[in-house]
């Protein structure tokens, strides 16, 4: 039997059906399961997991940290460091599905980040990722990939269903403020909320406007996950309306011109419909 090498199942097709992108457009969100194969996490994985032992920066105990700092380990951009991630993150199973769900003509890299939830790591607040964005419109689709199966009481994703149209919290960045003040709306608003574990090779996607939030990893294993954050091919630069937004502009596309569709080096076409 022909056993496929880990590279060619990163551009594999995967079959979304009419009712999956439905439900991801009605809901704000999806998780898929069967997405990545065990073998190809078994090989990306562990370089993931070492470029950010490699890259991380944070050397304080749980206790010195604040909230942010509690609920993971944040590396960006893993993609410029290393070979084998960028072919991770630029590989084109994932990139057509976001452009399948988004319903763009394509989609390009906004950036990556690995969010790794060490043991005894706290929760993470309520929040929407496109409060820090200065993106032109709400085309952007975060996958959201686990790189080990991911139990209840590691910390998974929890989604508030169809909460991509409220407008209260949109303006908050993640703290203590913002789990305590959208959770109350959110419970108010009597929102279903889905917190449920992820299999190994399940992966999530959903809008930069949907709500989610993650519980405490009470484990003696890290949380291990990997993020790509995708943007309509067609995705402008506005002017920023906050300086987490500017930061973004500095850090993320940083020669793009506000009003003009950001093609930047940093911010490659991963995948466009034939």
């Amino acid at each position: 039997m022909k056993i496929t090498p880990p590279f060619e199942l990163l551009d594999a097709p995967f079959a979304l059906t009419d009712d999956q992108i439905f439900r991801f457009r009605e809901d704000g969100y999806i998780k898929l399961k069967d997405v990545l194969a065990p073998d190809l996490l078994a090989h990306y994985g562990p370089i993931i997991t070492e470029k950010v032992k490699e890259l991380n920066r944070e050397s304080r105990s749980m206790s010195e940290r604040d909230t942010y700092a509690k609920a993971f380990l944040q590396i960006m951009n893993l993609w410029e460091h290393s070979d084998d991630v960028k072919a991770f993150v630029l590989g084109k199973r994932l990139a057509r599905i976001a452009t399948e769900l988004l319903g763009t003509r394509g989609v390009r890299l906004y950036h990556d980040q690995a969010l790794y939830k060490e043991p005894g790591g706290g929760y993470t607040p309520w929040h929407v990722d496109q409060v820090y964005w200065p993106l032109s419109n709400n085309n952007t689709v975060t996958a959201w990939i686990p790189l080990t199966k991911i139990t209840q009481d590691m910390g998974p994703l929890e989604f508030s269903v169809g909460s991509q149209e409220i407008k209260f919290g949109r303006d908050m960045v993640i703290s203590d403020e913002s789990e305590k003040a959208i959770d109350q709306h959110l419970k108010f608003s009597d929102r279903r909320v889905d917190s449920g574990p992820f299999d190994l090779g399940e992966v999530s996607f959903h809008y930069g406007y949907t709500f989610h939030r993650a519980g405490p990893n009470v484990t003696n294993r890290p949380r291990e996950v990997m993020t790509i954050i995708y943007m309509d091919s067609e995705m402008q630069l506005i002017a920023p309306k906050s300086q987490n937004q500017h930061k973004d502009w500095d850090s993320w596309c940083p020669s793009a011109k506000i009003g003009e569709v950001i093609q930047t080096p940093k911010n490659p076409l991963i995948y466009t419909r034939k």
